[in-house]
Protein backbone atom coordinates (compact mmCIF):
# COMPACT_ATOMS: atom_id res chain seq x y z
CA UNK A 1 0.00 0.00 0.00
CA UNK A 2 2.37 2.64 0.82
CA UNK A 3 4.49 1.60 -2.50
CA UNK A 4 1.68 2.07 -4.01
CA UNK A 5 1.33 5.85 -2.90
CA UNK A 6 4.82 6.31 -3.26
CA UNK A 7 5.02 5.25 -6.73
CA UNK A 8 1.46 7.58 -7.64
CA UNK A 9 3.06 10.94 -5.62
CA UNK A 10 6.02 9.89 -8.07
CA UNK A 11 3.70 9.91 -10.87
CA UNK A 12 2.24 12.97 -9.68
CA UNK A 13 5.52 14.63 -9.88
CA UNK A 14 7.07 13.42 -13.26
CA UNK A 15 3.67 14.44 -14.94
CA UNK A 16 4.02 18.30 -13.40
CA UNK A 17 7.38 18.31 -14.35
CA UNK A 18 6.95 17.42 -17.76
CA UNK A 19 4.15 20.30 -17.88
CA UNK A 20 6.50 22.41 -16.38
CA UNK A 21 8.98 22.00 -18.68
CA UNK A 22 6.97 22.83 -21.57
CA UNK A 23 4.90 25.84 -20.10
CA UNK A 24 6.78 26.38 -17.34
CA UNK A 25 8.38 30.08 -18.91
CA UNK A 26 4.59 31.31 -18.56
CA UNK A 27 5.01 31.23 -15.10
CA UNK A 28 7.76 33.74 -15.83
CA UNK A 29 5.53 36.26 -16.91
CA UNK A 30 4.22 36.45 -13.31
CA UNK A 31 7.87 35.85 -11.49
CA UNK A 32 10.89 36.66 -13.00
CA UNK A 33 13.00 34.47 -10.75
CA UNK A 34 11.67 31.31 -11.77
CA UNK A 35 13.73 31.82 -15.19
CA UNK A 36 16.51 30.32 -13.06
CA UNK A 37 14.83 27.15 -12.10
CA UNK A 38 12.50 26.83 -15.60
CA UNK A 39 15.36 26.81 -17.66
CA UNK A 40 17.44 24.31 -16.96
CA UNK A 41 14.41 22.05 -16.38
CA UNK A 42 13.95 22.69 -20.15
CA UNK A 43 16.87 22.01 -21.02
CA UNK A 44 17.01 18.65 -18.95
CA UNK A 45 13.27 18.19 -20.96
CA UNK A 46 14.89 18.52 -24.20
CA UNK A 47 17.99 16.92 -23.67
CA UNK A 48 16.30 13.52 -22.24
CA UNK A 49 14.15 13.78 -25.56
CA UNK A 50 17.00 14.46 -27.95
CA UNK A 51 18.97 11.53 -26.58
CA UNK A 52 16.57 9.21 -25.71
CA UNK A 53 17.49 9.01 -22.46
CA UNK A 54 15.06 7.59 -19.95
CA UNK A 55 14.46 9.98 -17.26
CA UNK A 56 15.31 9.11 -13.83
CA UNK A 57 11.85 9.18 -12.21
CA UNK A 58 10.59 6.81 -14.66
CA UNK A 59 13.20 3.52 -12.56
CA UNK A 60 12.31 5.04 -9.45
CA UNK A 61 8.42 4.99 -10.42
CA UNK A 62 8.88 1.37 -11.27
CA UNK A 63 11.06 -0.06 -8.37
CA UNK A 64 8.29 1.93 -6.36
CA UNK A 65 5.61 -0.76 -7.94
CA UNK A 66 7.41 -3.60 -7.87
CA UNK A 67 8.20 -3.32 -4.56
CA UNK A 68 4.07 -3.19 -4.02
CA UNK A 69 4.03 -5.60 -6.11
CA UNK A 70 1.97 -3.74 -9.04
CA UNK A 71 3.21 -4.05 -12.40
CA UNK A 72 5.58 -2.21 -14.12
CA UNK A 73 6.50 -0.86 -17.42
CA UNK A 74 8.75 -1.20 -19.15
CA UNK A 75 9.17 2.13 -21.23
CA UNK A 76 9.55 5.54 -20.10
CA UNK A 77 6.50 8.13 -18.72
CA UNK A 78 6.11 9.45 -21.71
CA UNK A 79 5.94 6.15 -23.77
CA UNK A 80 3.51 4.60 -21.09
CA UNK A 81 1.91 7.75 -20.03
CA UNK A 82 1.67 10.41 -22.57
CA UNK A 83 1.83 8.97 -26.01
CA UNK A 84 -1.09 6.37 -25.69
CA UNK A 85 -3.27 9.48 -25.62
CA UNK A 86 -1.58 11.33 -28.46
CA UNK A 87 -0.41 9.15 -30.57
CA UNK A 88 -1.99 4.96 -31.25
CA UNK A 89 1.35 4.07 -32.24
CA UNK A 90 4.49 3.28 -30.01
CA UNK A 91 7.23 6.18 -29.21
CA UNK A 92 9.95 5.87 -31.89
CA UNK A 93 12.87 8.27 -32.70
CA UNK A 94 11.13 10.34 -34.66
CA UNK A 95 8.67 11.36 -32.40
CA UNK A 96 10.99 12.10 -29.42
CA UNK A 97 13.18 13.97 -31.76
CA UNK A 98 9.52 16.42 -32.06
CA UNK A 99 8.63 15.93 -28.70
CA UNK A 100 12.40 17.96 -28.20
CA UNK A 101 11.89 20.52 -31.08
CA UNK A 102 8.06 21.16 -29.59
CA UNK A 103 9.74 21.59 -25.87
CA UNK A 104 11.94 24.22 -27.80
CA UNK A 105 9.59 25.86 -29.86
CA UNK A 106 6.98 26.56 -27.00
CA UNK A 107 10.01 27.97 -24.54
CA UNK A 108 11.64 29.74 -27.29
CA UNK A 109 8.50 31.38 -28.13
CA UNK A 110 7.99 32.56 -24.80
CA UNK A 111 11.50 33.43 -23.77
CA UNK A 112 11.26 35.78 -26.67
CA UNK A 113 7.85 37.40 -26.32
CA UNK A 114 8.95 38.57 -22.57
CA UNK A 115 12.19 39.25 -23.89
CA UNK A 116 10.62 41.98 -26.26
CA UNK A 117 8.48 43.08 -23.91
CA UNK A 118 11.13 43.41 -21.28
CA UNK A 119 11.34 47.03 -19.39
CA UNK A 120 15.24 46.35 -19.16
CA UNK A 121 15.30 46.19 -23.28
CA UNK A 122 13.51 49.47 -23.06
CA UNK A 123 15.36 51.59 -20.81
CA UNK A 124 18.28 50.28 -22.70
CA UNK A 125 16.95 52.24 -25.84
Amino acid sequence: MVYRLLADIVLIIHAAFVLYVLLGAFLVLKWRWTVWVHLPAAFWGAFIEFTGWVCPLTPLENMLRHQARDSVYHTGFIEHYILPVLYPAALNENTQFIFGIIVLLVNLSIYGWLFRRSPLRRHSK
